[in-house]
């Protein structure tokens, strides 16, 4: 499985770890996608809100969030949802099986 290449290095390297340890369907591979880029767009807005702070000042004087602070927000309320679909935890030493629903019985 080709990893996109518009990923980030640790996004990338969190693809081929899950896609070596897991057996994915496709509709897997595309929700462990979503979630890459929900945690790389997260991780860019985060790295702006250090840089440049949380909040700015409007032209009427009044301080406001800086965009960055919900697209944080909003990507990683994104990531932690696509990651609870996923459902990767798996307790065991051996090679997990296939993804399973999180519908179990």
């Amino acid at each position: 499985m080709n990893t996109p290449d518009y990923l980030s290095t640790a996004s990338k390297a969190w693809w081929t770890s899950v896609t070596e340890e897991y057996d994915l369907e496709p509709h897997h591979v595309k929700l462990l996608e979503m979630a890459c880029v929900a945690w790389d767009r997260c991780e860019n807005a985060r790295q702006v809100i250090s840089t440049d702070g949380a909040t700015f000042i409007d032209r009427y004087g009044q301080p406001k969030a800086r965009p960055e602070v919900a697209i944080e927000r909003d990507s990683r309320i994104a990531f932690t949802r696509l990651l609870r679909e996923l459902d990767l935890d798996f307790q065991g030493s051996e090679r997990p099986p296939a993804l399973l629903s999180n519908m179990r019985l």
